[in-house]
């Protein structure tokens, strides 16, 4: 599922804890596609902690907590990791990841905290939803098989790729746009997962994690040409990070976005790559003008810059980012009809 339908879920499961009918969830999902970060964007989301717990961490006894004598029996003492109403919050999320690197005495102490939300006397507070994550068993990462009773405590979903939601993200942070029009022109680069490189002696490889590392790099190293490519190559892997390195270098190329914010005639570039650069950077410039009082002016400009490139797609592809970034206020800008009526034989998508 593209993360950002699975973003939905993910709400509602939340909000499901409160009303009584949340499910526990399992995200599945190669190393760097984004599992944490998805359930980092829903706490933040709802205003609601995150307890981050790495079963693969502890012994049986860590969740079971620490006994003690009461009287003429024995109780237990919870760990106070697990969620406390009073000491946490009243609603949040309870995230148990890399759950399928914990060994199988491990995650067996957890079934009744997942299914039951309780663990002896101890309870779930009303209102924390139970996510949880984990690599699959060919991600050569250190997993263990998943119990039939765990996984039947869950209901599970398969995290994909998605460019469109990643460059939605990805605007929201500041990723370099550079790096944005890169993976636009290069989207099978995104993610490019291959269990067998690793063997081979190939650590690094392309993911939405690692593109933001390679963004970091690219701030620190920009005025170091000398060194970028191989920070990049270091994050993203040797191919990606090269070819990176070489789109990057193209840039200086680029029209006078500035130019165009003011209404001014600037020619489209020829080059394919280029085209992408620079509606990734339009694209970028639209974000930032929100809540500027020319928002609806810069807005109309890029629009009309869109209709003349010379690929429908690549306009709808701009308009699309535009769209998703700056919501329904786009539509009321006079420049969107005209641009609409030059790409009537397509659609565009959310």
């Amino acid at each position: 599922m593209r993360p950002s339908r699975l973003a939905t879920v993910l709400d509602r499961e939340f909000l499901g804890a409160s009303e009584g009918h949340h499910t526990p969830v399992m995200l599945w999902g190669p190393p760097g596609v984004g599992k944490s970060q998805i359930v980092a964007q829903v706490a933040a989301r709802h205003g609601v902690p995150v307890i981050d717990i790495r079963l693969s961490q502890m012994e049986p006894s860590d969740l079971r907590g620490i006994p003690f004598r009461n009287g003429s029996v024995v109780d237990w003492a919870p760990p106070a990791m697990l969620p406390d109403a009073q000491r946490h919050w009243p609603a949040g999320i309870l995230f148990l990841d890399e759950i399928t690197s914990a060994p199988p005495s491990v995650s067996a102490a957890a079934y009744q905290l997942i299914l039951d939300r309780r663990l002896g006397d101890y309870r779930v507070p009303t209102g924390w939803a139970i996510f949880a994550a984990g690599n699959r068993q060919g991600d050569r990462g250190v997993t263990y098989a998943m119990p039939a009773p765990l996984a039947n405590r869950f209901s599970h979903y398969e995290v994909e790729t998605h460019l469109d939601d990643w460059v939605s993200w990805a605007y929201g942070i500041g990723i370099h746009e550079g790096l944005i029009g890169f993976l636009r022109f290069k989207p099978e680069l995104l993610f490019d997962f291959d269990p067998a490189r690793s063997l081979a002696g190939e650590m690094a490889f392309p993911s939405p994690r690692s593109w933001e590392f390679a963004d970091r790099a690219l701030k620190k190293f920009a005025d170091r040409p000398e060194l970028l490519a191989e920070t990049l190559a270091a994050c993203v892997g040797r191919a990606a990070g090269i070819e990176c390195a070489a789109y990057l270098e193209s840039l200086h190329r680029l029209p006078d976005l500035d130019a165009i914010l003011r209404g001014e005639e600037v020619p489209v570039p020829e080059e394919v790559d280029l085209q992408y650069a620079v509606a990734a950077a339009l694209a970028g410039r639209a974000l930032k003008a929100r809540g500027q009082d020319d928002a609806a002016l810069v807005w109309g400009r890029i629009l009309t810059y869109a209709g003349r490139l010379p690929l429908k797609e690549m306009g709808v592809m701009l308009v699309s980012d535009m769209h998703r970034g700056v919501g329904q206020p786009l539509f009321a800008v006079p420049e969107f009809s005209a641009w609409a009526g030059t790409v009537a034989d397509l659609m565009l998508y959310d």
